[in-house]
């Protein structure tokens, strides 16, 4: 049987980039399924993805319009039961994917079937497509400068953030089994990650087939001001983290976390929070 690929792109409020993102899909040097999801846009998102989809009509191409607003992690789910692909990619409708991605993170997981995660290096660009830099600043012949883990990497993902979210492309039949994204977060990637990294390796492509699009309103952007529910979902992947922990190196890294996070939290005045996460790096501490 070929190998088959899904990009799901997840679309609110995108009429700006939405066109960009499908585009790039359809431009990919392997055949690949696009499933759109609109998560109840108020612009004209929805009038753009209907008429792309009527223009490449011949195209694989499925939409889905939710009636309200349900947020990124239940608007994914409900597309990954729709699909019966090895890979999937999810793209955010102001991201693009360069051409070759999907060949490329197909290539490497066919050759590697315990890999449960491809991801690689990205563009960071702004509102109108102008490069920034890179996620990871590469040299002449365009490799990365830095070492990049791959292999075994949860207590590096427990630690700090290196993977560029937008590049990551899942083993489908891994990513049901876990239950897709935990719909009850505000956002994915580093708990669905740690989730992956826990019981399978991740393999790394040393080559920019990704863009993100850097932009000021983004929830990345806002993660820590009052009232984002980023902080909030990222102490509740802390906790669940904290009952994945085995041994020293990983709970020294559960720390270093830890520590940052309440830092963040302190600085923007989100006590609370602060608090809750300073309770449980003591509890991490008492770990043997």
């Amino acid at each position: 049987m070929p190998t088959k690929v899904t990009v799901i792109c997840l679309c609110y409020n995108h009429e700006k980039f939405v066109e960009e993102a499908m585009k790039s899909v359809l431009n990919q040097t392997f055949p690949t399924e696009l499933i759109v999801v609109d998560d109840a846009s108020t612009d004209n998102s929805i009038s753009i993805i209907k008429t792309f989809k009527n223009k490449y009509s011949e195209r694989n191409i499925k939409t889905l319009f939710l009636e309200k607003n349900i947020g990124n992690c239940k608007a994914f789910n409900s597309a990954l039961k729709l699909t019966d692909a090895d890979y999937i990619i999810d793209l955010a409708a102001d991201d693009i994917l360069l051409p070759k991605r999907v060949e490329e993170g197909s290539k490497n997981m066919n050759a590697n079937s315990e890999v449960a995660l491809n991801f690689t290096n990205a563009n960071y660009i702004d509102e109108t497509g102008e490069f920034i830099k890179n996620h990871y600043e590469i040299n002449e012949k365009g490799e990365s400068k830095v070492h990049v883990p791959q292999g075994e990497v949860f207590h590096h993902i427990l630690e700090r953030y290196f993977i560029c979210p937008p590049t990551l492309m899942y083993r489908a039949s891994i990513l049901k089994k876990l239950g897709g994204y935990d719909e009850e977060l505000a956002y994915e990637d580093f708990d669905i990650m740690l989730r992956l990294s826990r019981d399978f390796p991740f393999s790394y492509t040393d080559k920019i087939l990704v863009e993100k699009r850097k932009l000021p309103s983004s929830l990345s952007a806002n993660q820590y001001k009052r009232g984002n529910r980023q902080l909030s979902s990222t102490l509740k992947i802390c906790h669940k983290a904290y009952q994945l922990i085995l041994g020293k190196r990983e709970k020294k890294a559960f720390l270093k976390r830890i520590s940052y996070e309440a830092k963040q939290a302190f600085i923007h005045k989100r006590l609370l929070l602060f608090a809750s996460f300073i309770k449980l790096g003591f509890k991490s501490i008492l770990l043997k």
